[in-house]
């Protein structure tokens, strides 16, 4: 069996890939960074190869997948992404849009593209790491979470239509809350509650994509988070999600 997974690089996406090979499978690396690619493939050894690409540029997905193709990829793990923090009107507006590329766009083409190839041979599993942001609006985080919440929609959409049309392909959405990994550093804010591992997110993942679960979300505090959306009112839990935020800084 064979598994891609973007942002391989670092964090969850480091921890499915090594998860993956432990299990048994081969793992196809890729992420803009091929120092660290270089240094996981020699972590994982025969079992792994790695691929450059900058996925924040829609002309490289594609290249991606027309390369990837041929190898009868049985695994999708869109884990590529990043978020930034700020007051919406004083966030870069490049930053945002290669934000939208790479948290958007690049899960866009790429689940497209390969679940066309699982949907012809009737077999294959697609990950999509999401967030729990993704169910929810978030000022001071608001392109992020934006970005999250397309990404728990289109999986959701894309599992239904498969559910109607009787398919075998599983799509599935990791939805963790807080992650120790370099996500807030590079979006410039701190922990505001204590994170579970990435490795614990990862295998996780792994096991609900495999079980089939739609919605993965570890640690029972984030479930009942995501609980809170339904039973409190909309414009409480926007306020609470931004002193959330604020408070990270």
């Amino acid at each position: 069996m064979l598994a891609l997974v973007t942002g391989a690089s670092s964090g969850i996406g480091r921890d499915i890939a090594r998860e993956l090979v432990a299990r048994g499978w081969d793992v196809i690396l890729v992420a803009r960074r091929a120092d660290r690619l270089q240094e996981l493939r020699s972590e994982l050894g025969k079992r792994a190869k790695c691929v450059r690409c900058d996925l924040s540029h829609i002309e490289e997905c594609k290249k991606l997948y027309e390369v990837m193709q041929p190898q009868n990829i049985d695994m999708l793990v869109n884990c590529a992404g990043f978020g930034g923090c700020g007051f919406f009107d004083e966030t870069g507006l490049d930053m945002e849009l290669e934000m939208i590329n790479t948290n958007v766009v690049a899960v866009h083409v790429l689940t497209k593209l390969f679940l066309r190839d699982f949907i012809r041979k009737n077999s294959g599993y697609i990950l999509n790491v999401a967030s729990i942001a993704g169910f929810f609006a978030g000022p001071y985080m608001a392109t992020y979470y934006a970005t999250k919440n397309y990404v728990v929609s289109l999986t959701a959409a894309v599992r239904e239509e498969l559910k109607q049309r009787h398919s075998n392909v599983r799509v599935s959405a990791l939805c963790p809350g807080p992650v120790d990994t370099e996500f807030n550093s590079v979006a410039g804010v701190r922990f505001s509650s204590k994170p579970i591992s990435s490795r614990l997110a990862a295998v996780q993942g792994i096991d609900g994509v495999l079980r089939g679960k739609r919605y993965i979300v570890p640690s029972a505090k984030i479930k009942l988070l995501k609980l809170s959306k339904r039973l409190a009112p909309e414009g409480l839990v926007t306020r609470l999600c931004y002193r959330f935020q604020k408070n990270k800084q």
